[in-house]
């Protein structure tokens, strides 16, 4: 069996999409309404969850099965792990969640590897909507595990008939194509925000592609993997729907409209820490630069545009 920790969108939607295969354990800190009503209201109403998912708030439950996919927000996967490290101890664990930590510069994969080194550690991630996964729409993820046999057995266990899982060995890239994509998908919600255009969109999304491309390669990642889902792919889907949090920030951004403070938008912690990296080690990231620049406050949308049409002229 499989278990899902974390009862948000995401973490719903795999469970019901798993649930067609085996039975699941999905666990929520507040389980009654999901239990009761067999249905995530708060963050996937519409959606109802199959006979074969067990909603559980007992965590020593979830825990038992052989593989976890926990779906709770980055910043706060470290703790969660170390909270009840002993438990996950020579677990198979598969991160379902996008960013760079920003007190430490790691992704996903890389948190669980260092708090529990005992754990076979995995990240879940691509161009995909919870309500998409959760619809029975058809949805390509990619499932990158160092171990490669891990990997395979993973892929099987987790593919079912509307998620087809592609895998990769290069969990660095498939960390940072996840998570780097945000960073540019809150650019290009500023751009349309600000009434800028498809054309600076489009823009933004290849430069910002550049950006990511080169960030990669400076954590030793390989560039190709940025291709694939977990890059390009993920890259496409987040810089053009609002089903995006992060495309939806950058757009109250950029037309100066509120946006949900409780809203956990991963691209912004995101773009803070890569442009601490950038600075330190002199990486060019300008698109990365402006977003932080919107975010805290010293730069508007005309400057930020500005900045980059005015920086010197350059090959492609």
């Amino acid at each position: 069996m499989v278990s899902v920790l974390g009862g948000g969108a995401f973490g719903t939607a795999l469970a019901i999409s798993l649930a067609q295969k085996s039975p699941v354990i999905l666990w929520a800190r507040a389980p009654e309404d999901m239990a009761q009503n067999r249905e995530n209201k708060a963050r996937l109403p519409g959606c109802e969850l199959p006979e074969a998912i067990t909603v559980t708030g007992d965590l020593a439950l979830a825990i038992k099965d052989d593989i976890l996919l926990v779906a709770v927000p980055l910043q706060s996967l470290r703790g969660f792990l170390a909270g009840h490290a002993d438990a996950f101890t020579g677990k198979t664990i598969v991160a379902c969640c996008k960013g760079i930590e920003l007190s430490t510069g790691a992704g996903p994969a890389t948190v669980i590897a260092e708090t529990i080194p005992s754990a076979t550690s995995a990240i879940l991630t691509g161009p995909s909507f919870a309500a998409d996964i959760a619809r029975g729409l058809p949805t390509a993820l990619t499932l990158a595990c160092a171990e490669d046999a891990a990997g395979a057995r993973l892929q099987q266990a987790l593919t079912t008939a509307n998620l087809r899982i592609y895998r990769t060995t290069d969990t660095a890239g498939a960390e940072l194509g996840g998570a780097l994509k945000n960073v540019v998908a809150i650019a290009c919600g500023a751009a349309m925000g600000a009434g800028l255009g498809e054309s600076a969109r489009a823009a933004l999304m290849t430069r910002g592609f550049a950006e990511m491309q080169r960030f990669a390669a400076h954590r030793h990642a390989d560039p190709a993997t940025l291709s694939g889902l977990s890059g390009f792919g993920d890259l496409t889907l987040t810089c053009t729907s609002q089903q995006s949090r992060n495309y939806r920030l950058g757009l109250a951004l950029g037309s100066g409209s509120d946006f949900d403070a409780s809203t956990t938008v991963e691209g912004a912690a995101t773009a803070r820490a890569m442009h601490e990296v950038a600075v330190k080690n002199a990486l060019e990231m300008p698109i990365t630069a402006a977003v932080t620049g919107l975010l805290d406050g010293s730069l508007d949308v005309k400057s930020a545009m500005a900045s980059l049409l005015n920086r010197p002229l350059k090959e492609e």
